[in-house]
């Protein structure tokens, strides 16, 4: 009886601990994709991401993620196509999210465009039961509190942009909103505004805000970075530093492997309890970006 209360009680803390936290790459400034279905990425004919993220290193049963996007954006249609894959695990806990999105980028006046993004959201919920140990005589009822659940969801988004600004705005989980059988996901928004320099300096530099809020919890982020420059075209690497409440800040690094690769890593501390048995969160992202066939248009062939 005592290992069954031990294991309804593991049960709630572990759908409080996903319902107090939302599920994020700690370098969204560069690819606010990850955040806003609503990002575009028009530069390119298409863009992958690969992520893998590691939190509070050393604490026991702490989360594991994986990312995976892939973009294309149709210059002819102003839209955007993506696919976003995500899978995270905390103790015995696993969720899945499998995010189909689309967006239309609208041209304004003064070379502002605004882009219209909406993500239709495939979910999983499960429990590695091969980590339980129960007492033969159990009632099989425990095992029906860990059964898989899937749900659907949905996000929305909306960015403001032009060369030097991107102003954005996204609710991530809404259908979160309005039934609690999604509770592993909860509704999740954020709004940040992000500048950067782009001059022939072998120096830029970069920064933003942005304000989340799930559940009833608020934070804030704020972000500051360098891209440095071999020649004043091009972008070799960059170096940042953010600040996220409560008590929590870390460093952002990436280079360009080749035109076509580039490398991420960012590592985070929290200096609040959890520091006793972490020694920080780890990240790493690996981007591909498919570029542009050029076609001369008044060419005669």
């Amino acid at each position: 009886m005592r290992k069954i209360v031990c294991l309804l009680l593991m049960n709630v803390v572990m759908l409080s601990l996903i319902a107090q936290s939302n599920i994020r790459l700690n370098d969204f400034w560069d690819k606010t994709y990850f955040i806003n279905p609503a990002s575009i990425n028009d530069v390119g004919l298409a863009e992958f991401n690969m992520a893998a993220r590691k939190q509070w290193v050393g604490f026991p049963g702490s989360p594991s993620t994986l990312f995976a996007t892939a973009t294309t954006y149709l210059e002819n249609m102003h839209a955007q196509f993506g696919l976003k894959v995500m899978q995270d695990k905390i103790g015995l806990t696993s969720t899945s999210d499998i995010d189909f999105t689309y967006a239309y980028s609208l041209e304004l006046q003064n070379n502002w465009k605004l882009n219209m993004g909406l993500g239709a959201c495939y979910q999983m919920l499960s429990y590695d039961q091969n980590e339980l140990v129960l007492p033969a005589d159990d009632d099989p009822t425990i095992y029906q509190k860990l059964l898989k659940e899937n749900n659907f969801n949905a996000n929305l988004g909306l960015e403001l942009t032009n060369k030097f600004w991107k102003i954005g705005a996204s609710s991530q989980n809404m259908f979160s909103i309005f039934s609690s059988s999604n509770r592993q996901f909860v509704n999740t928004n954020f709004l940040y505004a992000m500048y950067r320099e782009y001059s022939h300096d072998y120096v830029n530099l970069g920064y933003g805000a942005c304000g989340i809020q799930y559940g009833n919890l608020y934070q804030m982020e704020f972000n500051l970075t360098g891209y440095f420059k071999v020649t004043p075209e091009t972008d070799v690497f960059q170096l940042g530093v953010f600040y996220r409440t409560w008590n929590e800040m870390g460093v952002l690094f990436g280079i360009d492997l080749t035109k076509q690769f580039h490398l991420s890593y960012s590592y985070d501390y929290n200096v609040g309890g959890i520091s006793r048995s972490s020694v920080g969160t780890q990240e790493l992202i690996l981007t591909y970006k498919l570029p542009k066939e050029w076609r001369c248009k008044n060419c005669w062939y």
